[in-house]
């Protein structure tokens, strides 16, 4: 029985900056030409690593019928430091509550040292890579950088990418680094990164791989290298592998997306790779990791629902810098008196409706049929009324039309106006929800709207994010 990916998904945030249009506002400032090209993505101001992650691990599980059992979280850019941000994910995708769930961090190949792990047991795991890593203002990171997720599922049925072998090197060597309390990255110079850490780390690891699997470099169908061009076809030369291998890394559309990027470049590749393939996967920081996966010759035909050719195309450009650096937390921008409120949780009150918050869970009557949020003991229709007949049904999935809508420039919002209505869940169902990635105008009264897992507001005074869902126009 083989061992590999079963499943696998993207998200990438709508959002891309335009890098021509930061380069245009820092004129005063020396800023690159040829690093000023394509845009990069980034996160609305509701969204974070964790909420990326949970959008990754959405498309990856919609087209298989497996569950993990299992749940790697991977990021260097997680929202809690202390709480499980992985338990956060698992409560959000309303998997049971044995699976079990770890945070990765620490390294930018924290996804990919997670995946050699599930590979070497045999639970089903959900693998999810997601960084939404902050950039100084007008630091070269603020360029090349950029906010999306990935996720796999590994298992042993219905096998997309066999596991071939893998092969890992820990070396304390520093491209870049990030302390406890800091902002931001610090890095290094970009030639002494490449030939001392690149060239010098990166080649052992291929042919002592590629030797235990017995393969030539010469068979290696992708080379899948999450750093620029120049610097993977260098390598592909060195290692013997053929310059035609190398996988765009998708730079000049969304950046590098940090400890997900290997696994976006495996996602991307596993879309279109013939049967047969085969991918090799490099993962790098304070080492590498070297991963070999080989496309069955009876490949399945799983695909995720989005993957990461649908949001290639689906980002909106944004010139203006400022709103960047608005949703970034980067300008602190006076949102005036409705803006100072208290933002604290009910902690208790979360925990008693932790499933109908987290993994919008409502209730469906049983005599009447009718969905209704939030869930209850009496039945919302006022034609049945009937008591304790409800059973637990999840929202989240459900692909719903708005009913009512309003956009409100007056009430707070890091982004205005403020969207919110009622929004048909069908069969009687409606809920009363705010609206996401929205620009005035665009709703419309019968719009169909997904559900997407967002911030709906951060106490800053007791540093806590808290989490809800929101509805977004299908296809954006």
């Amino acid at each position: 029985m083989s061992r590999g990916i079963t499943g696998f998904g993207a998200y990438v945030p709508r959002w891309r900056l335009d890098r021509q249009a930061v380069k245009q506002s820092l004129s005063w400032l020396s800023q690159g030409k040829s690093k000023a090209l394509g845009t990069r993505s980034y996160c609305n101001w509701d969204e974070d690593a964790l909420t990326l992650g949970v959008e990754a691990a959405r498309d990856c599980l919609s087209s298989v019928s497996a569950q993990p059992d299992a749940i790697w979280l991977a990021s260097t850019s997680l929202p809690f430091a202390d709480r499980s941000n992985a338990g956060l994910l698992a409560a959000a995708l309303d998997v049971a509550p044995a699976c079990q769930t770890l945070d990765s961090a620490g390294s930018l190949r924290a996804a990919t040292s997670a995946l050699i792990s599930a590979l070497s047991n045999s639970s089903c795991s959900l693998i999810v890579g997601s960084d939404a890593r902050k950039a100084r203002p007008a630091s070269p990171q603020e360029l090349s950088f950029g906010h999306a997720a990935a996720a796999v599922l590994v298992g042993n049925n219905q096998v997309v990418a066999e596991h071939l072998g893998s092969h890992s090197v820990a070396i304390d060597f520093v491209d870049h680094y990030r302390a406890t309390h800091a902002e931001f990255d610090y890095a290094l110079e970009e030639r002494w990164v490449r030939d001392e850490g690149y060239q010098k780390i990166v080649p052992p690891a291929i042919a002592a791989l590629l030797t235990r699997c017995a393969v030539s470099p010469s068979q290696i169908t992708h080379l899948l290298m999450p750093t620029g061009p120049a610097i993977a076809t260098r390598l592909a030369k060195d290692c013997g592998i053929a310059a035609t291998a190398v996988v765009d890394p998708l730079h000049t559309e969304i950046g590098d997306t940090g400890t997900g990027h290997p696994l976006l470049m495996l996602c991307h590749t596993l879309e279109t790779a013939a049967a047969g393939a085969l991918i090799l996967l490099i993962g790098f920081g304070q080492g590498v990791d070297a991963l070999l996966f080989r496309v069955p010759t009876k490949k399945p035909s799983s695909r995720p629902h989005r993957g990461v050719s649908s949001h290639l195309t689906a980002g909106k450009t944004d010139t203006m810098y400022t709103r960047y650096l608005a949703h970034q937390g980067l300008l602190d921008v006076d949102f005036g008196m409705r803006a100072e409120r208290d933002a604290r949780t009910a902690q208790s009150a979360a925990y008693r409706r932790h499933r109908d918050l987290t993994a919008f869970v409502g209730g469906r009557c049983s005599q009447c049929k009718t969905l209704q949020f939030p869930y209850s003991r009496v039945c919302v229709n006022p034609d049945c009324r009937l008591t304790d007949t409800q059973t637990a049904e999840r929202i989240a999935d459900v692909t719903g039309a708005v009913k009512s809508f309003t956009e409100d420039w007056l009430a707070y919002s890091p982004n205005p106006p403020l969207a919110y209505g009622n929004v048909n869940i069908g069969d009687g169902g409606n809920v009363f929800m705010e609206f996401a990635d929205v620009e005035p105008g665009v709703l419309s009264v019968g719009l169909p709207v997904r559900m997407v897992f967002r911030i709906k507001d951060v106490d800053r005074v007791r540093g806590f994010h808290r989490y809800f869902w929101k509805a977004t126009p299908v296809g954006s």
